[in-house]
């Protein structure tokens, strides 16, 4: 292209391109991108200029060549598919007329911030530093799937709404970010998926607002992140789909609120986190999904538990705070799965690990209950036995007083109403507090049960004594058995 085909625009950007030098088309720091169309002649560049620049514009020794523009209209597609460009690329405070394209490409920077863009296709792009989409207003789909970005993308402040549209919004998948994701107050309507993606660093979703009522609003299936994943002071109207992810730091969920009333505001199954925080924030509204999940620490406050959960599997090294085991409970009688053993033995032993052995006992005989009504009606009937008694072994002392009031009664009863012996000249003088103890305890003798014969209504008070005894004996070999089990 020569220079005599150049408006007055487009020389001074072209004069500009060997030295580096940055051309601000701007009339005030408060321009707004979004009126850019009615921009007139001396702010407007064609983008085959661009083009012709980035693919072979002017040199000058001496100096590092780079596109740097500010406040420009940028009429026709900017296209540089498949190229190899050794210049920065700065478009910043500009608005676009079509969506650029660079994928597949290679650059050394890009930055389109606080620009306004009708979508921007650059799938499987090579970038050397930075990507920087800060404050950017996109009216069409973001393509950076497949990405390789060696530094950070920095979306911080972006807005993304694509009215209806059929896929997602904001395409992140399979892209490789060699440092942080960093979009505090990201807007996007519409699904943004970040599955089968790796951020080297940390991403911070603090403060953002994804939007997709009754579907996906964020898809991030197999997402592996080596730092933290921050979605603090966020709101989510949609589902959190982290199924599979791998996130070594912290996955901090504080004040944020998930809503999806259709399914699970957060599917969290079979991944891997270094500390899952669900606190400060609403209740989900919406179903919390953790079945094959490993955590190292869960920083759960009940109040923050939906009212559905699924945490079958779910392992956890620590729970934090610790609550009192009432507080607990009610979680687990909410899984949409039903009775879940293992989500009780994995409570259990949280409590343990912190010394807590009374809580831990609670869990345990909450299990015993919740399993009774899954019994046939026997099972239930014993099951309601071994939990009056003895608390399922757990409360062990429930049987010392059943026992001592049951040898009050009887004693009391004998005292006063002598049973008559069998042998009148044989019979040892009676004692009811051993005749008493005979009859509810079948393994000892003191030889009274086998001297004296109660007559009537007594004979069926030593009939109950004799039946009650051998229930609790029973339930109290039964119960201990199984409490020394869990120890």
């Amino acid at each position: 292209m020569e220079i005599n085909d150049l408006t007055a625009a487009e020389e001074r950007v072209w004069r500009a391109f060997p030295r580096g030098e940055a051309v601000d088309f701007r009339q005030s720091p408060g321009d707004d991108p979004a009126d850019g169309a009615g921009w007139g002649a001396e702010r407007t560049v064609r983008a085959r200029v661009l083009r012709a620049l980035l693919l072979g514009g002017p040199r000058q020794d001496g100096e590092t060549a780079a596109l740097s523009l500010a406040g420009a209209r940028i009429t026709g597609r900017l296209d540089v598919q498949y190229a190899t460009i050794d210049h920065p690329v700065r478009l910043r405070h500009c608005h676009f007329d079509e969506a650029p394209r660079c994928h597949a490409a290679r650059l050394r920077e890009l930055n389109l911030s606080e620009s306004v863009l009708p979508g921007l296709v650059a799938h499987a792009v090579q970038v050397d530093g930075v990507v920087r989409l800060t404050r950017a207003r996109c009216t069409g789909i973001v393509r950076l799937g497949g990405a390789r970005i060696a530094g950070s993308l920095y979306l911080e402040g972006a807005e993304v709404a694509v009215p209806d549209a059929e896929e997602p919004v904001l395409q992140l998948n399979q892209a490789a970010v060699g440092a942080d994701l960093w979009a505090p107050g990201l807007r996007a309507r519409g699904q943004t998926r970040l599955s089968g993606a790796t951020v080297a660093g940390s991403v911070n979703l603090g403060e953002a607002r994804l939007d997709n009522p009754g579907h996906a609003a964020l898809e991030a299936e197999t997402f592996t992140v080596g730092g933290d994943l921050l979605v603090r002071y966020a709101q989510v109207r949609g589902s959190m789909g982290l199924r599979g992810a791998r996130i070594a730091g912290r996955l901090d969920l504080s004040y944020t609120s998930l809503s999806h009333p259709e399914g699970s505001a957060l599917r969290a199954s079979s991944t891997t986190i270094g500390e899952l925080w669900l606190r400060k924030g609403p209740p989900m509204d919406g179903a919390l999904n953790l079945r094959r999940a490993q955590i190292d620490v869960l920083f759960l406050e009940p109040e923050s538990a939906p009212g559905e959960v699924l945490l079958n599997h779910l392992s956890y090294t620590s729970l934090v705070p610790h609550e009192p085991a009432e507080r607990r409970l009610p979680m687990l009688e909410r899984d949409r799965d039903g009775y879940i053993p293992h989500a009780y033995e994995q409570l259990t032993t949280a409590y343990r690990r912190v010394g807590d052995d009374h809580a831990a006992r609670l869990v345990q005989l909450a299990k015993q209950r919740r399993h009774r009504h899954t019994l046939p009606w026997y099972g239930r009937l014993w099951g309601l036995v071994q939990d009056v008694t003895v608390g399922y072994g757990f409360r062990p002392l429930r049987a010392a007083g059943w026992l001592l009031s049951l040898l009050a009664v009887g004693s009391v009863t004998f005292a006063l109403h002598h049973p008559l012996p069998l042998k009148a000249g044989e019979a040892p003088p009676f004692q009811p507090v051993f005749y008493t103890l005979d009859l509810l305890l079948p393994v000892i003798s003191f030889g009274q049960d086998s001297a004296f014969a109660p007559r009537g209504g007594y004979q069926v008070l030593a009939y109950v004594l004799v039946l009650t005894g051998w229930i609790l004996a029973t339930t109290v070999i039964a119960g201990v058995t199984r409490a020394v089990s869990r120890q």
